[in-house]
Order: structure tokens, then sequence, then C-alpha cells
């Protein structure tokens, strides 16, 4: 797996994940900036040129610091009860109180040793047993040592993460549902992949890290853009986007039919806005269009406003022309730049479009909050013969019904509906169980491949014809199978 290639260090601008007991954030690795995790604040600085997969501690000024590996002395034998019954929560078995320890931690003490403290304090513990010591041990760790583990991002890694922290943000995809869809989807290096998902990105960067950089991959978007939030998690090297190609989903029909122009991109002022507010608002193309909304009328209406300026100030000084004369190079730069990324963005479009049109992808991946039926009709027209596709869905009622549609168009064998089904176990000697929490549901999927479509086939002329060819016992096979 990537997260383990040995001896990759941490970098200025790398994006890395912070980990705690069970906890993940992903940051970005920048210096002199704050960090807040885990009600921990610190600083990265330290943790660049360290290994990835290093623990360190956070010392005081939220400096890191690299964790010594200190053995447990387990060795002499704990004195403990034999079952906590007599054991009363009234909040009095703790000698130390609250300013104590603040007292403490103000000294600078580690928390290694405050929790040795509150151990020696408390006059339940030793009545606790072995279990419920190590419980409280645990727990008393978990709160006062403060240790960071920082990890290389993987989709493995991502994905627990979203999962746990914003799962709305990729529709309640969970991790082992994602792992079934790059296995049954077949993903690998040199594919060249479909891909469609609302999951911020996150089913997009499993698939480019599965293929390594190889192959290409077509991203169908919704809306003014792709969102890509997950996708920038993963750190990859800049080749790996040398053959991500995007093309909106609006066009599909266009492209499809025959009728498809590059011509009628969202170019207008009003579309740009709203581009904006679906690709995660990066502003400065907001600015440009405003910009361009100011220039498009002759530049009238900012005059009468200078020239009123000017009455009430009364000095027309020569500051003010060589100002609007700047001003006015700046705007006719501003759209001589609109119109190269306008022109850009046409190229290529242009030339996804052509690499759609050879209809030969050799998969396809959908995983988006919208209904998979017209999706699925749609895309699978530029999937090649006998190719896997997968699509996901939080629940189960539109997958049904694609199920059906896909039946009764043909074109598709292996059909199947899934659900993954998962359960977390806690492996401790003598109190291995199933974890009390267990994830409600992981989202079902659709998979099966693609086979060559006979339209004529579907001709009831067709059908009469063949089964006045067939001879009787056949021809009875054959009514069953169109009942």
């Amino acid at each position: 797996a990537m997260e383990e290639s040995p001896g990759a260090r941490i970098r200025e601008g790398d994006c890395a994940v912070l980990k705690r007991g069970e906890v993940f954030k992903a940051v970005p690795v920048l210096r002199r900036r704050k960090i807040i995790f885990e009600k921990q604040w610190f600083y990265l600085d330290n943790a660049i040129g360290h290994i990835y997969g290093t623990t360190f501690e956070v010392t005081n000024g939220g400096n890191l610091q690299p964790k010594q590996e200190v053995e447990e002395t387990t060795t002499e034998t704990k004195e403990a009860g034999t079952d906590n019954r007599n054991i009363v929560d009234d909040g009095k078995s703790q000698k130390l109180t609250h300013d104590d320890i603040k007292a403490l931690k103000d000294k600078g003490i580690k928390g290694q040793e405050i929790v040795q403290q509150l151990i020696e304090n408390s006059t339940t513990f030793r009545d606790k047993t072995e279990f419920a010591q190590d419980k409280y041990i645990k727990k008393k760790k978990k709160k006062y040592e403060a240790v960071i583990t920082i990890v290389k991002p993987s989709t493995r890694i991502l994905s627990t993460m979203y999962y746990a922290r914003e799962p709305g943000k990729i529709n309640h995809l969970r991790y082992d549902t994602l792992a079934q869809m790059l296995t049954l989807g077949n993903v690998h290096a040199g594919n060249k992949m479909l891909v469609m998902e609302t999951c911020a990105g996150l089913v997009l960067g499993a698939v480019m890290e599965r293929m390594g950089g190889y192959g290409s991959i077509i991203q169908m978007y919704p809306g003014g853009g792709p969102v890509r939030a997950a996708t920038s998690c993963f750190g990859f090297p800049k080749h790996y986007f040398d053959n991500l190609h995007e093309f909106p989903l609006s066009k599909v029909h266009s492209l499809l039919s025959g009728t498809f122009s590059t011509e009628t991109l969202p170019s207008d002022p009003e579309d740009n806005a709203l581009v904006e507010e679906e690709s995660n608002g990066l502003t400065e193309e907001k600015q440009t269009s405003l910009q361009e909304t100011e220039e498009e009328p002759t530049t009238e209406a900012p005059v009468e406003i200078n020239q009123a300026e000017e009455q009430e100030t009364m000095d027309i000084n020569a500051e003010d022309v060589e100002f609007k004369e700047n001003k006015e190079k700046e705007n006719k730069e501003i759209v001589r730049e609109k119109q190269m990324k306008q022109w850009e963005r046409r190229k290529k479009l242009t030339e996804t479009a052509a690499l759609l049109r050879e209809k030969n992808a050799d998969g396809l991946i959908v995983a988006s909050k919208f209904h998979p039926t017209p999706l699925l009709l749609s895309l699978l027209e530029f999937v090649a013969p006998s190719r896997p596709f997968v699509v996901y869905c939080q629940y189960k009622e539109p997958l049904l019904e694609c199920y059906t549609k896909l039946r009764e168009r043909g074109g598709v064998i292996n059909l199947k509906l899934s659900e993954t089904w998962l359960r977390n176990y806690q492996v401790l000697p003598d109190r291995s169980h199933p974890k009390l929490t267990m994830s409600g549901g992981g989202g079902y999927l659709l998979s099966g491949i693609t086979v060559v479509l006979d339209k004529g086939k579907a001709d009831s002329s067709n059908l009469e014809a063949l089964k006045m060819e067939e001879p009787s016992p056949k021809r009875c096979k054959v009514q069953d199978l169109h009942c």
C-alpha cells in the first residue's frame, strides 16, 4: 500500500493526515500555521523532514517532538480486585483536584507522569479488575498524553476519515463499499475509465491511486465544474493529472445525438456566477466575471460617477487620469486572460468529446446523489462491450428500478445488486467481541458487464421470423424467455 512506502518523508506543502486513536484529519503541511486537532493545538514545523508514520508528542508552545518509545513497566504483578461490584462512582475517588492537574500541566510535567499521579491518587484503582485498570489507564492517557501520528494519505485512510467526519459529503459511501467498487470495476493501470461521482472527489482519487498514473480517466460532472476537494488530499504527483479529463453531464445528450458544439459553453457572466456557487466558490473566476459585466457596456457609467466625485473634491489632477488609464489597461488584460481561459476550456472539451466518441471506455463507475437510471442508460453508450460497470447508491430502491430498466434494454449481463456488511471487532486477550458501534449501512452496489447490444433483435417482426425457423421444442423456450 502507498502509506507503507519505506522512508517517505514529510515535506513542506504536502498533504498529510493526522491520526489520534481512531480519529483522522487531513491537513496541509505549512510552517507557522496553527493546527487544532482533538482539542490540541500545535505547529507542524518540527515534523518536516521526519518519516511518515512517526508519532509525535505535543510539548509546550505547541511544538511537536518525536515520541521516544517507552517500555511499559508492567513486569511487577499489579494489585487488582476480583470484580468491580464494590466500587461506587461518587466522584470522590480521585484526590487530585482539577487545579492540581492544571498546576502539573503548567509545570510542564509530561502526560505520562500525570497519568501515574492520577493512578497513585485514586482510592479505588487497586480494587478494580485488571481489565478495568487497563481501561482506566487508556482513558487517562488519551486525555493527558498529547500524542499525534502523522501518516501519508491513501484511499483507505481518506475514506475512513470522510466516512467518520462528514459522511454526507460522500453520500455515506463506506470504505468497504468503495473497495468493492474498485474490484468490481476492474480498475487497474492502463485503463480508460469513466467516472461520475458527487463524493467530493474521493471516488475519483481512489481510481487514480489504483491506476498509478497510467491510463486515462474521464470525469463526468454535474453543474459548473468538477469538485475535487478530496482528490487534492491524496497528494498525487503532477503527472497523475495529465490524463484526467472532465466532461459536463449537460453535454452528454448533444454528444450522443451528434449536435455537440463547444460554442454553447457557459461563458455568460450569469452562468459564471452560478458555476462558482456549485464548484466550491473559486472566487478568482467570480471576480473576472464581475469585471467582465462592467466591461460589456461601453465605460460610460463609471465615468459619470467619477465626474460627480470630481465636482465634490474639485481637484482634478493628472494622477486620476493615469489611474483611469491603468484601470482600462488592467481591464483589457483581464478580458484577454478570460478569452484565453475560454479558448483553453473549449480546446480541452473538444479533446474530451473526441475521447468519448470513440465509445471504447474500459469501465464505468457511478457514485452520485442523482438517480442512477438515466445516468447509466446514457453513459453506458460510451463503454466498450465486455467491460464492467458499477453504480453506487445510498438506497436500494433506485438501483432496483435501474436493474429492471437495464434488463428490459438488454446489452448487459451478470447484473448483481449487492450490499456489503461490515462488523468491527475488538481483539484483546480474554475480551474479544464485536464492537458495540456497528455501521448502519454502507449503501448498495449494482454491477454488471456490458455486451454488444443487438438492436435488430428487439423488432417484433424479427421475433416472428425467429419463431418460424426454430424447431418446435426450442420454440417454446424462446416464448418462455420473452414472457
